[in-house]
C-alpha cells in the first residue's frame, strides 16, 4: 500500500486514518451504479452539438433514440467477468446501465441526427430548423 507522507502537514496522520479506515467503511454503503454522465451542449447558427463523456463504454453498448421530441442516451458498462479471482482492496469503478434524456426544442430536427463515438466520447449534431408556425387567418364576414 502506498501512503502519502507530508512532513509540512500536521494533519497528515489524521487524514491517513480517515482515508484508510472511515472512507473504506463508507464506500461499502455507496451502491455501485452510475446515475449520470457529463454532457456539454453548444450551438451555432445551424446546429446544436451534444458531447457526452462515456469512459470505458464500448460503442455497441451506447444507444441514442428520439421519441416525442425527447432525445435519450442509454449506455451500459459491463462488469469484468474475472472479478471473483481478484482480491480487491477497494473498487471505485461503477458498472451498470444508465440513461439521460433531453427535451428538444421545436427548432430541432429529429430526422437527421449525426452521431459519432470516439475514445469514450459521444458527439451528436442536431440540425436546427425553422419552427412551424400554426397561424391561421380567420376571414371576417
Amino acid at each position: 500500500m502506498l501512503v502519502k507522507f507530508d512532513n509540512g502537514n500536521p494533519f497528515a496522520t489524521i487524514d491517513r486514518v480517515f482515508d484508510e479506515v472511515l472512507r473504506d467503511k463508507f464506500n461499502t454503503l455507496v451502491p455501485h451504479t452510475i446515475s449520470s454522465f457529463r454532457v456539454d451542449i453548444s450551438e451555432d447558427e445551424k446546429n446544436v452539438f451534444l458531447e457526452a463523456e462515456l469512459p470505458g463504454i464500448k460503442k455497441e453498448d451506447v444507444k441514442v433514440s428520439v421519441e416525442d421530441n425527447v432525445l435519450t442516451i442509454r449506455a451500459e458498462r459491463k462488469a469484468e467477468t474475472d472479478n471473483k479471482t481478484k482480491n480487491f482492496r477497494r473498487t471505485e469503478r461503477f458498472f451498470g446501465s444508465f440513461s439521460r434524456s433531453f427535451t428538444l426544442g421545436e427548432n430541432i430536427s429529429t430526422e437527421n441526427i449525426e452521431a459519432t463515438y470516439t475514445d469514450g466520447v459521444l458527439n451528436l449534431r442536431l440540425a436546427k430548423i425553422e419552427p412551424v408556425k400554426n397561424i391561421k387567418e380567420v376571414t371576417i364576414r
